[in-house]
């Protein structure tokens, strides 16, 4: 327990500083000191910030079957993560291909953990299939990063959509897979028909990424079935009750950021089905790839790993108790009756969390 503890602290400290690494690559981009656009800066915060803090997640919702080798993978995050900023700081070649690769072996570090738990019969259910294939999309993910670093064009696709598939497998295959799964798990019955936009949001990926490189009709049919499946998680977020507010204010916030992204991406694929320039790739980049990423995708996995706490639910549980009985679960039963007795006069009106929100997440969730 220690040493998952220290892996979650480990894993939030490297989220941390991957913000601030973020924030100064900005600054640089915007002064023109780093070769880096939109769609660059937007794939660096999944290395740097989304990733880590989607494997603590992962972790808390459907381990590995090879815990060893993700742990490993885990701790040498940060490092495979500046590989991956130095990679964009130089020209496309060999030289940016090699610093990438170091990001593509501890992806599919992870992605192997993620493909031998699919073949346990534990690990087959809607919920874990979505965890374990955001696993095996980190690696081809990292796979079309190394190609873009390297500068090759394959079937004749060039950039910026050798690099887009790259964000592409990041963020709508690995965190929004992991968003899925969440909405399933954190309700106590799960209707069908979000395990089937589950299993869409999952599946989805792959249809988008072939309709990338053979026909625009498959990508613009599997946008329009991704949109489905990301509008029914964020419905479903949207309608949870969460015991604690900032919980709340997070996957609410996340829901409605991803609405308006979904609307962009369908108007942006059905114009370049009918040849009309009604929305440009940079324009995409600078609206839908914020909201997506910034919004949905950050905002999202934060309220999840606020709510799976392990300090904030055991003082849900005590709350809960003191709600019920007037006293804490420690205390034995002729004192929970007396309680009750006096009418509860001994309760705190709320015993939860405060949580504030300094920097981009709370408090308690670093302080453990």
């Amino acid at each position: 327990m220690t040493t998952d503890l220290n892996l979650c602290q480990w894993s939030r400290r490297s989220a941390l500083a991957g913000v601030i690494v973020w924030e100064v690559m900005v600054v640089l981009a915007g002064s023109g000191f780093a070769p880096l656009g939109v769609i660059e800066l937007l794939f660096l915060f999944a290395p740097l910030v989304i990733v880590p803090l989607g494997l603590d997640l992962a972790d808390r919702l459907v381990s590995g079957s090879l815990p060893s080798l993700e742990h490993a993978a885990r701790i040498l995050q940060p490092l495979a993560a500046l590989g991956v900023v130095a990679a964009f700081c130089i020209r496309q070649g060999p030289l940016s291909a090699a610093l990438a690769a170091a990001w593509l072996a501890l992806c599919l570090a992870i992605a192997t953990s993620g493909a031998w738990s699919l073949l346990e019969r534990n690990h087959r259910t809607i919920a874990s299939l979505a965890v374990h294939l955001g696993r095996i999309d980190l690696a081809i993910g990292a796979v079309w990063l190394l190609i873009s670093r390297s500068g090759l064009h394959l079937s004749g696709t060039q950039e910026p959509v050798v690099l887009l598939t790259a964000v592409h497998f990041h963020y709508t295959g690995f965190a929004t897979a992991l968003l899925g799964s969440s909405a399933i798990q954190g309700r106590h019955a799960t209707p069908r028909w979000l395990h089937a936009l589950v299993l869409d949001v999952v599946l989805a990926p792959y249809f988008i990424a072939a309709g990338f490189v053979f026909s625009p009709l498959l990508k613009m049919l599997s946008v329009g079935l991704l949109s489905a499946g990301v509008i029914g998680i964020a419905q479903a977020q949207l309608r949870e009750r969460a015991e604690e507010r900032s919980v709340a204010v997070f996957l609410k916030t996340s829901s409605l950021a991803i609405f308006g992204g979904i609307a962009l991406a369908v108007v942006y694929s059905a114009g370049e089905f009918l040849h009309r320039d009604w929305l440009t790739i940079p324009r995409m980049a600078s609206i839908h790839g914020v909201l997506n990423a910034l919004g949905f995708v950050l905002l999202g996995i934060l309220g999840r790993l606020i709510e799976t706490h392990p300090k904030l639910n055991e003082v849900i549980h005590e709350g809960r108790n003191y709600r019920r009985y007037g006293v804490r679960r420690t205390e034995s039963g002729k004192e929970a009756l007396a309680a009750r007795a006096r009418g509860h006069a001994d309760i705190p009106r709320r015993a939860s969390v405060r949580i504030g929100l300094p920097i981009f997440v709370a408090r308690e969730f670093y302080d453990q």
